[in-house]
């Protein structure tokens, strides 16, 4: 599709959509809990649809009446063998965290996505999973997708060094160790989103968490309750660099979620020297705010360590960030992108060049050299909704040429109505 260019002045308020990661977890927490679960301001992008499509796999029974969803939850022990194998379509999340379900139950699934998926590993889910007593294999032996578990009510406890900085693998472990006969412990290689620990506690159950470690007993049952799924910051994080960028611009995004393992974009841009506000209106259960954002002059830094698991998601629309910042922004340690729903590394520096910036790939980030002139180019998103969403932000700064994306439709899997919020800002 065309993209559109050359705006200036990005000016309006706009309600970012429902968090993903936790619409996905709404689903789960609901599906294994006893008793019904309602969930408002769930997120109906394709991702979160297959989870929620998963679970009514595996009997559970789920109602969506447009405005709230409605989980009759089963428990672990009620989960039922899905007649078909369950198809997850491109989302990671559902996958990889099933599979921590699963562990639990006492039959075999088998788990398949698309494309994308069959090429994502899951050897980092499934070594922990199986040293639990659960049986993950992939495809032909590999560690790729299709993947059948078999699952066992022997599940035993782990304690694990991760790694890799993983919530999904995290999340993974937490969900078989809810089910297994004694205290696991998982020790963490940097502190992630810690949506699934959160949500264990409103659901009633018990987790202790210092610094990196985290401590759980099994078996555990959880209780359902009522979810309200606040913004995604994920989602944010086009129209917060946007407003930085674009000149004459100031956007205000309505109750987007502030959870601390989740706000990265937040310190990056201010770091930078970005104008940013917060207006602080949720709670400790449901922690929200009203971002404001103006065009910035803005300087490039340095991003690695602890940080990067508090931003991963956000490093392609950083990246563009940085082309527009004084300077050189270098950003290290983010080898997790290799292995989002495409290589996120390669992604960026291949479809950003082609429009004139001037980014070098390395092994874990990239090397970004700001204050560079964007021209028009034909790219594409790879089938990956956040670098189709990082090429409309860049192509608004485009003054000569025109852009034509490829494989746009991927942006509807986290953000359907991403460009009617693009074009309430005009």
């Amino acid at each position: 599709m065309e993209l559109v260019i050359n705006k200036v002045g990005l000016k309006g308020r706009i309600d970012i959509p429902s968090d993903k990661s936790i619409s996905h977890r709404s689903i789960m927490f609901g599906a294994i809990a006893k008793g019904k679960t309602t969930i408002k301001n769930f997120l109906r992008g394709d991702d979160c649809l297959s989870t929620l499509k998963a679970f009514q796999d595996l009997g559970v029974k789920i109602e969506d009446d447009g405005q709230i969803i409605t989980v009759h939850g089963t428990g672990f022990s009620g989960l039922k063998p899905s007649i078909n194998a369950i198809d997850v379509g491109n989302s990671g999340t559902t996958i990889r965290l099933i599979m921590g379900i699963l562990a639990g139950t006492t039959f075999t699934t088998e788990l398949f996505g698309d494309h994308s998926i069959a090429k994502r590993p899951m050897n980092r889910v499934m070594g922990p999973i199986n040293q639990m007593g659960a049986v993950c294999s992939g495809h032909d032996g590999t560690e790729f997708p299709p993947l059948t578990v078999t699952g066992t009510k022997s599940l035993l406890p782990i304690n694990y060094q991760m790694p890799v900085a993983s919530a999904q693998v995290k999340s993974a472990i937490l969900f078989a160790a809810l089910q297994a006969q004694g205290e696991s412990v998982i020790i963490e290689k940097e502190k992630t989103r810690d949506h699934t620990e959160d949500m264990i506690r409103q659901f009633g159950g018990t987790i202790a968490v210092s610094g990196k470690e985290i401590r759980i007993k099994g078996p555990q049952k959880l209780i359902g309750q009522e979810v309200t799924v606040p913004g995604d910051i994920s989602s944010a994080a086009f129209f917060l660099v946007a407003g930085s960028i674009i000149p004459d611009s100031e956007i205000v995004l309505n109750n987007v979620g502030l959870n601390p393992t989740r706000t990265g974009i937040i310190d990056v841009i201010k770091q930078m020297g970005g104008k940013l506000t917060i207006q602080e209106t949720g709670n400790k259960e449901n922690r929200a705010g009203t971002l404001t954002v103006e065009t910035s002059e803005l300087t490039g830094i340095e991003i690695g360590g602890e940080i990067i698991p508090r931003l991963i998601d956000e490093l392609p629309i950083i990246a563009l960030l940085a082309t527009q910042a004084k300077g050189t922004t270098i950003i290290r340690d983010a080898e997790e992108l290799k292995v989002k729903e495409t290589n996120r590394i390669d992604a960026v520096a291949n479809e950003l060049n082609k429009m004139g910036a001037t980014i070098e790939p390395t092994d874990d980030g990239m090397i970004i050299h700001g204050g560079t002139t964007l021209h028009g180019a034909h790219v594409t998103s790879y089938g990956d909704h956040r670098i189709g969403m990082m090429l409309q932000i860049a192509a608004l700064l485009v003054k000569e040429g025109s852009v034509k994306l490829d494989k746009a439709e991927a942006i509807s899997v986290s953000y359907p109505a991403f460009f009617d919020d693009l074009n309430k800002l005009y």
